[in-house]
């Protein structure tokens, strides 16, 4: 009998420290998301994914330009007109990014939204635009021009019909916001995926790292390098997807804000930092900046690394990467 009880002991003891992995997807903002946590049961997983989906929701609707009632198509609509009064949250995150352009002299701009749409990556495009219509496309764009009042909490755009966009900074942001809110509520490992926007926290199952695979997107199928994410985050802007070909030459769907002209010379970049937003949106920086001017950048900031893939299928390496070859 005691034998028995010890071992029922025992066997509740093993329950108790019993984990699942937990997943789910979705599709959220126009894209694939997907969470995975680890978690005591398949119910309390559920709980987990489903506070990351209502975050996904609650922050889209504070930024989104897509959404009329959101803060920041308030100061869209306002562009030329008044100051709107915003919250702290969406402040914040609006004068980050406005340092981030800074750092990167314009090649990351919030401002970018301004621009006449003039290029097309769906197959409709027969000839380039002119140089005229290239250059009146960006008038409106400039990060400059972007006015915050700090103590009144205001975001005024000087120029009527600026736009600001946060799609190269907000599902960044988004992931973060996501794993500081499910270690508040007692999720001790996950991974969550924004659109490729990814961070971690914690360990797998079997206490290995979270890890991710690098692929060259010249051949897909095979992955060149594995990199391990200990409480880490990466991005990956890449335009082996959606690009125009004139003259032989190739142009990404990713624009120069500052010139009205796509990026060329790269094809991928990965960025890996601490925070999933600094990631996406110097990930931007870098694919306008090119290869040269990018790395250089890359190099000089601490916490950072980068891998770049140019249009040549040449990979290139921030000085103190870390990555397993496969």
């Amino acid at each position: 009998m005691i034998k028995y009880k010890i071992f029922l002991f025992l066997f509740f003891v093993s329950l108790s420290f019993a984990q699942v992995v937990h997943k789910k997807k979705a599709s959220l903002l126009g894209s694939p998301f997907e969470i995975t946590v680890i978690a005591k049961d398949t119910i309390i997983g559920n709980k987990y994914c489903n506070l990351a989906i209502d975050e996904v929701k609650r922050v889209e609707n504070l930024i989104s330009d897509w959404i009329p009632s959101s803060q920041i198509s308030k100061v869209n609509q306002n562009a030329g007109i008044n100051p709107v009064k915003v919250n702290d949250e969406v402040f914040n995150l609006v004068e980050r990014a406005l340092k981030i352009s800074e750092l990167t002299k314009g090649a990351f701009d919030i401002s970018y939204a301004s621009m006449d749409r003039i290029w097309k990556f769906d197959g409709s495009m027969k000839k380039m635009p002119t140089e005229t219509e290239i250059r009146k496309s960006v008038e409106r764009v400039g990060y400059q021009k972007i006015i915050l009042n700090s103590s009144e909490k205001t975001i005024f755009l000087k120029e009527k019909g600026m736009k600001l966009g946060l799609g190269g900074i907000g599902q960044g942001y988004i992931a973060d916001k996501i794993k500081v809110l499910l270690q508040e509520k007692g999720c001790k490992s996950g991974i969550v995926n924004v659109s490729g926007d990814i961070n971690t926290w914690g360990y797998q199952l079997d206490g290995n790292p979270w890890t991710v695979a690098i692929v060259n997107p010249l051949n897909k199928n095979k992955v060149f390098a594995t990199f391990p994410l200990i409480d880490n985050a990466v991005e990956t802007s890449g335009n082996y997807e959606k690009y125009v070909t004139f003259n032989g030459k190739r142009y990404s769907h990713i624009i120069d804000p500052r010139t009205g002209y796509p990026a060329s010379g790269i094809i991928s970049v990965s960025v890996f930092a601490k925070q999933t937003e600094i990631a996406d949106a110097i990930a931007t920086g870098v694919f306008v900046l090119g290869v040269e001017v990018g790395m250089d950048l890359i190099n000089q900031i601490n916490g950072i690394e980068c891998i770049i893939i140019d249009d040549k299928g040449g990979i290139h390496y921030s000085k103190n990467i870390d990555i397993k070859s496969k």
